[in-house]
This record gives structure tokens, C-alpha cells and sequence, in this order.
């Protein structure tokens, strides 16, 4: 088989893989830089910068970090299954793998800062400006506030990371929170290493913060990169008396 055949059959493994896994939006799927991963990878040379170069292409075309994986997972198992049918597994991704791709994600994400007024564009997660101006709704809603609601809180510690590991410990403990606390909940970043989410008090938020505890550390172990930020510090937050109190609680949990 030819190195052009060969290439084209990759991708189109690729693709099928990416498809059958959920891919949202497949007219957008076929970009130059997929041409360049595959060109890599049977070519024998390292891969990491094409995946970098993927990861950004895939960030500038509005693609999410959890929908990125996804597809690097469909490719990392059509490389290692020979077979026609292929389950993508975002935890069996190469911990280097993984990481190329989702910094040359994150560099773009970052870039758009300053275009994303109550989103945090790294993390996908509100701001913690956001978060103020909710409490301050529910607790104009209700009298009770502090008895209907709580805060989930997430710490990691960055520090024990270096440079962009950190970024990516960050993001890749974002994508947790979004994956439990998918209810419309409020979900937001309150520094570089502190994630809350207002929630409302029922029968289940015990078994979803231990879900959490859960896929959070599973999220952290992949990379020995962003091993050393974790494992997640989770904990339920009583909600203060005050608005007032609650803002300021915020600022406090986010030094």
C-alpha cells in the first residue's frame, strides 16, 4: 500500500471513529491539520507538534477541550485496534498525547480572553463576577437562600505543578465539573487553582460530589504532568446569612 493510500485509509478510520462517538458537527471534522497528524504518525516521526497544531485548529473552530479529547481518543484507537469497529476512550490516551493536543487547545482558548465578558475562556466555566451577580438573584428570590443552596468548592494544588500543567489540571478539572453538575447549575472559576458551583440542596449532592471526588482524580491521573496538582481538594460550602457575606466568602476562597 502506498504512503497516500495508507494515509487516506487512516483518516478515514479516523473520521468513522469520530463520528460514531458523537462528533456534533462533521462538516467541520476535515481540517489541514489532520492531514498533518496522520502524515506523522505513519511517517514514523513524533507527532507533538502536529497535535499541537491540532488542537489549536480545532480550538479556533470552536470545537471544546471534552469534544477535542473525544477525537484524539478515536484516533489513539484506530492506531491501536486493528479492527473495523473502535470504541474511543478519552482515559487510555497517552498521557503525552494527551497533553500536546490540549495545550495547543488551551493557547488559543487563552488568546480569546479578552473577548469572553462572564466566561472564563480557558476553563469554560463563569467568572467569578458571574457568580456574584447569581447569589445576588437567589437571594433576592428567596428569604431562605442559605437553606436552599450551597456552594461546591474544588481547590488543586498548582503549585506542586509547573507551567502550563497547571493550565491543563485546571481545564481538565473543569470538564469534570461540567460532566456531574450538568443541570443548569451555576459553574465557575474563582482563581487559578479554585472552581465553584451553586448549587441547590436535595438528596442527591452527596453522591454527586463523590462523583466528582471521583472523576476528578480520574481526569488528574492520566498525565504524570498534571499529576502532582491533585488529588482535588472538594468540599460543600454552607452559604452565609448575607449576600453580602457570600460575596465576600468568594473573595476569600479565591486567594
Amino acid at each position: 500500500m502506498g504512503v497516500a493510500q495508507a494515509e487516506r485509509l487512516l483518516k478515514s478510520r479516523w473520521r468513522t471513529a469520530t463520528m460514531a462517538a458523537g462528533w456534533a458537527f462533521p462538516a467541520d471534522w476535515p481540517l489541514a491539520e489532520v492531514d498533518e497528524v496522520c502524515a506523522a504518525v505513519l511517517g514514523g516521526t513524533d507527532p507533538g507538534d502536529a497535535l499541537v497544531r491540532l488542537g489549536r485548529a480545532r480550538a479556533e473552530a470552536g470545537a471544546g477541550l471534552s469534544e477535542t479529547l473525544m477525537d484524539l481518543a478515536a484516533l489513539h484507537a484506530v492506531l491501536t485496534d486493528p479492527s473495523h469497529v473502535v470504541s474511543p476512550d478519552v482515559d487510555a490516551l497517552p498521557p503525552r498525547m494527551l497533553r500536546t493536543t490540549a495545550l495547543g487547545w488551551a493557547d488559543v482558548v487563552t488568546k480569546q480572553a479578552g473577548d469572553c465578558a462572564a466566561e472564563d475562556p480557558l476553563t469554560g466555566l463563569a467568572t467569578a463576577a458571574y457568580l456574584r451577580t447569581r447569589l445576588g438573584e437567589v437571594y433576592r428570590e428567596t428569604p431562605v437562600a442559605p437553606l436552599g443552596y450551597a456552594l461546591v468548592l474544588l481547590r488543586l494544588d498548582v503549585h506542586r505543578a509547573t507551567g502550563w500543567s497547571r493550565v491543563v489540571a485546571m481545564t481538565l478539572v473543569s470538564d469534570a465539573l461540567r460532566t456531574v453538575f450538568d443541570g443548569g447549575e451555576t459553574l465557575a472559576t474563582l482563581g487559578p487553582c479554585v472552581a465553584a458551583v451553586l448549587v441547590k440542596r436535595d438528596e442527591l449532592l452527596g453522591r454527586r460530589v463523590s462523583n466528582l471526588r471521583v472523576l476528578a482524580a480520574d481526569r488528574l491521573s492520566g498525565d504524570p504532568g498534571v499529576r502532582p496538582a491533585g488529588p482535588a481538594e472538594i468540599w460543600v460550602e454552607h452559604l452565609p446569612d448575607t449576600c453580602g457575606a457570600a460575596r465576600a466568602l468568594l473573595t476569600s476562597l479565591g486567594r
